[in-house]
């Protein structure tokens, strides 16, 4: 590929995500052109046959050598990093969503085959690309030494999948804490630099896991009376100090009772205080808008924020990935980044355990 070429995308995975996220903001993006959709499930297959992809195919081995510039993996977690992994020995460039990989085991041999086949493997993380967190990042580097940030993500009603691999703790690698607090991870991390975590120590829950009326409704999963069979948390709960003393206060939830699915950050500083509501991800049941404030000497006063379509912060990281494409230097960058977190989610799943006993999956009353 060289500048100015559309960058020739196989689609990885035809579920929920592949589907309804990355297919269709690929194909009306300038940059891309989809040569290509593998899945192993033929309902998946048929769910893209004719939406614009040339070849739905069943197995990577049917890519032909040199036919892709990239693929964008969005395959349940469990394989995310085998088929990374695959791709990336062969030389094929990945773009993986979040959950890079589900141990640092994973993302070490990521990192192996990365640097065995030559080819860069980037890393889905869009919730930077929203307007409202960059204008918090931009009010947080205002604020002077950041020394708490407190970051939530609860949902009311947001369980994912119908008995799925979601909610299946062997290919899913968890529950809340894998899926929204990656999310959550990501975002705080640019605010607190290089620093890492010293101190870690979690909580979990499953209260609300297996009640079919707190499934994702919008996700359109079938089944939704159904009670489940999950074993993962519902709810997922972390305190974390860095090196420098910096500490973090997190909480991923799935379903709660609270009334609409919210986002919250406060970040307090020597200068005050920043916090941004907002709702992340494509939920209906959402803030109506993000609200910014500065809170200073007893004041709190409003940040004008720009409106954001919802999703439009996965079209802006499509915008980055030819560049980052191209800079061979960055390679590295992405899958050492995703050790980091993947790092911090293990030890607050250990936190967890060694507390109390894996909770006992319960119904919600």
């Amino acid at each position: 590929m060289s500048g100015g070429e559309q960058v020739r995308t196989a689609l990885v995975g035809c579920g929920w995500a592949g589907r309804s996220i990355w297919l269709p903001r690929l194909i009306g993006h300038p940059a891309y052109r989809v040569v290509a959709a593998v899945d192993p499930d033929p309902a998946a297959r048929g769910t893209v046959a004719g939406r614009g992809v040339p070849r739905v195919l069943a197995d990577l081995d049917e890519l032909e050598r040199g036919e892709v510039d990239l693929a964008v993996v969005a395959a349940p977690n469990h394989l995310h990093a085998p088929i990374a992994a695959r791709l990336l020995e062969r030389g094929v460039p990945v773009f993986v969503e979040k959950p890079v990989c589900l141990t640092v085991a994973e993302a070490d041999r990521l990192s192996t085959a990365e640097r065995a086949g030559g080819a860069v493997l980037l890393a889905g993380s869009a919730a930077p690309y929203r307007a409202d967190v960059r204008a918090l990042y931009a009010l947080a580097a205002e604020l002077g030494p950041i020394r708490h940030v407190d970051v939530a993500w609860v949902r009311a009603r947001g369980v994912p999948g119908a008995g799925g691999w979601f909610t299946d703790r062997s290919r899913s690698g968890g529950g809340a804490l894998v899926d929204l607090g990656w999310h959550l991870l990501d975002t705080v991390g640019p605010m607190l630099g290089t620093a890492a975590f010293e101190q870690v120590a979690g909580a979990v829950s499953a209260d609300f896991v297996n009640a079919g009326h707190l499934r994702a409704g919008w996700r359109g999963d079938a089944d939704a009376d159904r009670p489940g069979t999950g074993d993962v948390e519902d709810t997922a709960r972390g305190f974390l100090v860095t090196e420098d003393g910096v500490s973090v206060s997190l909480r991923a939830s799935w379903a709660s009772h609270e009334a609409r699915d919210v986002t919250r950050f406060t970040v307090e500083g020597l200068s005050g205080t920043a916090e941004l509501t907002c709702t992340f991800g494509f939920s209906s049941n959402r803030q109506a808008a993000s609200v910014l404030t500065r809170t200073r000497h007893g004041v709190t006063q409003p940040v004008p924020l720009p409106e954001d379509p919802v999703g439009v912060e996965y079209a802006r990281q499509l915008d980055d990935l030819p560049a980052l494409l191209a800079d061979t230097a960055g390679r590295g960058a992405a899958i050492g980044g995703a050790r980091q977190t993947i790092a911090v989610i293990e030890r607050l799943y250990d936190s967890a355990r060694r507390a109390v006993p894996v909770p006992e999956v319960r119904g919600v009353a």
